[in-house]
């Protein structure tokens, strides 16, 4: 994948589950492992199903960690069921759409968010709001205020040159 990631129109809770999700597995892990292990995970989280995945128990969880379809982390697992109870909670107490609509600056609901779900730092929440189209900053400005460097990145300074060896004296050979 090459550029922004694809968006999506959510159309339920799942959805958003889904793309938050996929942005806790991508947290230090190459996107390409994520997209290689996406069909396993959805299959193992039932297909995002946000109810029947709040539902998930540590036996869940440690079954999941046996299942070579999925990315075996403990935290991340835990942090899909754990996200999914938040997103309910805040549909429980007003909707989660009109949650994320009432804050004017994207910096204050990115600071909410991640106070609220696991596993989702600067990076994945800025991804996570992107896919489901919630309005962010454009990017480059996003990314240099947050000190992410992406595809501009500074060629790496050239090693010095390796200094010869010195020869390591010889023991001499004792007489017979």
């Amino acid at each position: 994948m090459e550029g922004p990631p694809p968006q999506i129109r959510p159309k339920s809770l799942d959805d958003y589950l889904e793309q938050l999700s996929k942005s806790a597995f991508q947290a230090g892990i190459s996107w390409r492992v994520v997209d290689a292990k996406w069909s396993g995970i959805k299959t193992a989280f039932k297909d995002f199903d946000i109810e029947r995945v709040a539902r998930m128990s540590d036996r869940d969880i440690d079954k999941l960690m046996q299942d070579e379809r999925v990315i075996r982390s403990r935290g991340k697992l835990e942090a899909v069921v754990h996200n999914a109870n938040a997103i309910l909670e805040l549909e429980r107490e007003r909707g989660f759409k009109k949650h994320l609509k009432s804050f004017d600056d994207y910096e204050d609901l990115a600071k909410d968010l991640k106070k609220r779900f696991k596993f989702v730092g600067d990076s994945g929440m800025y991804h996570f709001l992107w896919t489901v189209r919630h309005p962010v900053p454009e990017w480059h400005a996003w990314a240099k205020t947050h000190g992410v460097q992406w595809g501009d990145m500074k060629k790496p300074k050239p090693r010095a040159a390796a200094r010869p060896r010195a020869k390591m004296p010889t023991r001499a050979k004792a007489k017979r």
